[in-house]
């Protein structure tokens, strides 16, 4: 996988991790501008290799009631209009086959989520777009096993594609991060930590996700540690009102003296022999 096929994608000769970031969810055009054009100026003045993240659907929900968009199209035209009016790549995620092919024409990078990695027509169908693919590990899957989802993209012909590790349930409302398994994965695919959703705290009794936000410096500087390629971050302005996964995302004001920390703590890293 090279960033550097990514149209549009800048800074991917600084040697820093790359980011992918964003809102939870599409919930209109104002908010999603927002939110890039805070992270795009400070990427470039990190020269942070970035990708704006926002899912036009959630389909994977505890509630009948919860939020899931506001609508397909609607979600993917604001994420082609992030990306035509800041100049950055775009990344959403898929969750049925049909998917693939509409997100396609709108977004440079397909996500299949933690729930879904397992279904194969889903990655051939977006394998076979031509798209960067991010596969998210099952939060019930070893870093070993996602050798074979690696496999089923580039066996389809399509050799760029990362792995996202978003944690493993830990009993029933908690998850853990092994950071053994990062060296592992990056034998198959460059490897990115989730470090939002690393921190959710799910299966609540409410049916509203919970998490562990206080958390997110640690979990962040962890994976720079261990070597990721990438990180994931959701953030919001307002996380407390925000219509999906609020719990555990970054506030937006939050994220300037995190990246900085982080790029010093990889410029670190990379001295190490």
């Amino acid at each position: 996988m090279e960033l550097t096929l990514i149209p549009q994608i800048k800074h991917t000769d600084s040697n820093n991790f790359f980011l992918l970031s964003g809102p939870c969810a599409i919930e209109g055009e104002e908010m999603a501008l927002r939110i890039a054009e805070k992270v795009v100026g400070l990427t470039d003045r990190l020269k942070i290799p970035y990708v704006f993240k926002g899912s036009f659907k959630k389909a994977n929900r505890s509630r009948v009631d919860s939020f899931t968009g506001i609508g397909d199209e609607k979600a993917l035209k604001i994420l082609r209009k992030v990306s035509e009016t800041f100049k950055v790549p775009t990344i959403t995620d898929i969750h049925e086959p049909a998917d693939a092919a509409m997100a396609a024409e709108y977004v440079d990078v397909l996500q299949i989520p933690a729930f879904l990695v397992r279904q194969t027509d889903l990655l051939v169908a977006a394998a076979e777009t031509g798209k960067v693919v991010n596969l998210k590990k099952g939060q019930f899957m070893s870093p070993e096993s996602m050798k074979h989802a690696v496999n089923k993209i580039q066996e389809s012909g399509n050799k760029q594609v990362w792995i996202t590790d978003r944690g493993t349930m830990f009993g029933y409302q908690d998850m853990i991060v092994d950071f053994r398994g990062i060296p592992t994965m990056k034998q198959y695919a460059p490897v990115v930590l989730d470090v939002t959703h690393s921190l959710q705290q799910p299966n609540q009794a409410s049916g509203v996700t919970g998490g562990r936000p206080e958390l997110i410096n640690t979990m962040a500087r962890a994976g720079i540690a261990a070597g990721v390629d990438g990180i994931f971050i959701e953030t919001h302005f307002d996380p407390a009102n925000a219509k999906s996964d609020g719990a555990n995302m970054l506030a937006l004001d939050r994220m300037e003296q995190l990246l900085t920390n982080l790029v010093k703590l990889r410029s670190t890293v990379n001295s190490l022999v």
